[in-house]
């Protein structure tokens, strides 16, 4: 590698990357998803690229603003055509380019929740995405993370999707999610000598799973037509993607599957030691140092002939502390990062100027630290909630129901009163979808049967037994909420849409008296456990075909409840639910097995017991295929 003047430093020298180079810069059937902000699609250094730009809650047009010069930076590093002001590692690659990060009020960043970060994931995966490039996380204590991150995490798994994300720039022994989720691949940022950056962290799940890349002043694009020079996790992360997708690129030009996760294995199995000088922890070093090279070796098993003999040593750059813009300069940012909020538990965490919390993610840009489609089908559980939008529109509600001494807030009981003497005021409400008190989606009747929906909903939340819907419909658009948070709206089908409590539900598939020798209390334990695995455990968005299967199973019950039934009077109790692609389908559906297996906890030896029952979710409403079948395994 070599250093130019003002310090830039030259990733096209990186070594090993000349030789990749030149079986190829990039194959267009790979696609990289870039999580981030806004990407300027018209910088010259983006001219040929194949990109895509999905629908988000984020705005999509770049500006000038921060989360974009984020977003197009990150991109460049990886697309950037060659002989373009940014040379890119795979510019040869499709993009796919998927907001998350967009700029707030007064200079204020707008929050991303774990629960939008998931239904980007979620969407870069349904779009084809090979890679899914994170330059961003969250400060966390351990590696976990919300169960719908967690979901969108494990997806990417089942689809041999690869997510690399920065492992985050606090200078500690710490992590970020989602760098320190399983089957990702973190990177840390090194410099130009080889060392780990002091600002890059080192939590313990990096050990196992982190890389370091150089992110030391990094040449990438601005947004209109300028470059500049950027540090950080950010920006080490998409050199890592880059290489991915060359490796895969190659992989499936000679022929074969492309294979993310065998790649990354190859890029922890082959790395280089750090120059470790000054007595510096060798924990900071992660892994180790990305070795092209290496990785290229071990995915080709010894049959596929060296890298035109280059040496698995790195060239060592010269350090430099320049952080000057190239060819347009500009006005130093101050290096604020821009805030993920991530959702833990029943609230949202919102960060803005005035109130920090812990719970922020942040772009891993660090410059201040020294040295569209078809309407996408959607079937979702949850409980029912409404929100006023904003403080005037709350204001015209307490106004028209107290007129005389109005006072700060409205008591349900008194809302839902005045919703029954006046229901059209039920299409004033933003009515919303929410698991555990946060909102997923707002729901949004149209058509000419909207006064029937806005009808139910009221009839929902006026029943106070009713715990949980189903809202199946189609998404359409984003309403922002009165607390700032933007969800995704659901235009409903009202013909799917049902409330329920546990109890009642229970009461309908159970007959009084015993089963076979089964109690009703033990049948009603039995089912209420299925029901809660699916609606906690596995809770979901409702939007890839498996969630909508594994959620019309839970409004399904009957053929839950046959199941149970029948496993109880073996002993047997729920072990697994897993769905599958079904291997039998009618033409033009998409269908889907649940399987339920059971096991008997007091004898181990004994066959468990499978269940499975074919749902087709082809139509906004799924339907089941079939009867249900069951076997036996070992």
């Amino acid at each position: 590698m070599a250093t130019l003047a003002g310090g830039l430093t030259d990733i096209n020298a990186l070594p090993g990357l000349k030789s990749l180079w030149a079986e190829t810069l990039g194959d267009p059937g790979i696609c990289v998803a870039i999580l981030d902000g806004p990407v300027d699609q018209s910088h010259p250094c983006f001219k040929g690229v194949q990109f895509t730009q999905l629908q988000t809650l984020m705005p999509g047009v770049a500006d000038k603003g921060w989360a974009s010069q984020h977003g197009t930076h990150v991109a460049s590093i990886i697309f950037g055509q060659q002989g373009s002001p940014v040379s890119g590692i795979a510019p040869g690659c499709r993009g796919l380019i998927v907001p998350i990060f967009s700029d707030g009020a007064e200079g204020s960043l707008a929050p991303c929740s774990q629960i939008d970060l998931a239904r980007a994931i979620t969407q870069a995966v349904e779009q084809g995405a090979n890679v899914i490039n994170i330059s961003g996380g969250q400060l966390a204590a351990s590696a976990e993370s919300d169960r719908l991150l967690a979901n969108a995490i494990r997806l990417c798994q089942e689809n041999n999707v690869l997510i690399v994300a920065a492992a985050g720039n606090d200078g500690c022994e710490c992590l970020h999610v989602p760098a320190a989720l399983e089957s990702v691949l973190a990177v840390g940022a090194m410099d130009a000598q080889g060392n780990p950056i002091g600002f890059s962290n080192w939590g313990k799940a990096y050990q196992n799973q982190g890389i370091l890349a150089l992110g030391e002043n990094i040449l990438g694009g601005s947004p209109g037509s300028g470059t500049a020079l950027k540090s950080g996790t950010s920006f080490a992360t998409p050199i890592v993607s880059g290489i991915v997708a060359l490796l895969l690129s190659i992989q499936l030009q000679r022929g074969e599957k492309p294979d993310p996760h065998a790649i990354r294995d190859a890029i922890l199995k082959s790395p280089l030691p750090c120059n470790q000088q000054n007595g510096l922890d060798s924990r900071r070093c992660l892994v180790g140092r990305l070795n092209i090279s290496g990785a290229y070796t071990l995915i080709a098993k010894g049959g596929i002939k060296p890298l035109l003999n280059e040496k698995l040593e790195e060239v060592i750059l010269q350090p430099s502390e320049a952080d000057n813009l190239i060819e347009q300069p500009q006005p130093s940012e101050a290096q604020t990062s821009i805030p993920i909020t991530m959702s833990i538990g029943a609230n949202p965490m919102v960060v803005t100027p005035s109130n920090k919390t812990t719970s922020s993610v942040a772009p891993s840009e660090c410059a201040s630290c020294a040295g569209g489609g078809s309407p996408q089908i959607v079937y979702a559980l949850g409980q029912l909630g409404y929100d006023f939008g904003s403080q005037a529109r709350l204001d015209s509600f307490i106004q028209a129901i107290f007129p005389n001494n109005p006072p700060r807030g409205i008591p349900e009981d008194i809302l839902l009163n005045y919703l029954s003497e006046n229901p059209y005021y039920a299409q004033s409400l933003i009515w919303t979808v929410e698991l555990d008190a946060t909102p997923i989606y707002a729901i949004l009747p149209s058509g000419p049967f909207a006064g029937v929906v806005y009808d139910r909903l009221r009839e929902f939340l006026s029943d106070g037994n009713i715990e949980r819907v189903s809202i199946p419909g189609y998404s359409g658009g984003s309403i922002r909420l009165m607390s700032g948070q933007v969800v995704p709206a659901i235009i409903p089908e009202v013909r799917g849409m049902y409330g329920w409590s546990l109890e009642a539900l229970l009461n309908v598939l159970i007959e009084d008296g015993t089963e076979e020798g089964v109690t009703r209390e033990v049948l009603q334990d039995r089912i209420r456990e299925v029901l809660d695995r699916i609606y906690y455990d596995f809770r979901n968005l409702g939007v890839t075909p498996q969630e909508r299967a594994l959620n019309f199973s839970a409004t399904n019950a009957f053929q839950l409840s046959i199941a149970i039934s029948t496993a109880s009077e073996n002993d047997q109790v729920l072990d697994t639910i897993d769905v599958e692609k079904s291997p039998i389908c009618r033409p033009d559906s998409d269908c889907y097995d649940v399987k339920l297996r059971f096991f008997n906890p007091e004898n181990s030896r004994r066959a468990r017991k499978v269940y499975r029952f074919t749902i087709d979710v082809s139509d906004v409403i799924p339907v089941t295929i079939g009867r249900m079948r069951s076997w036996s395994e070992a």
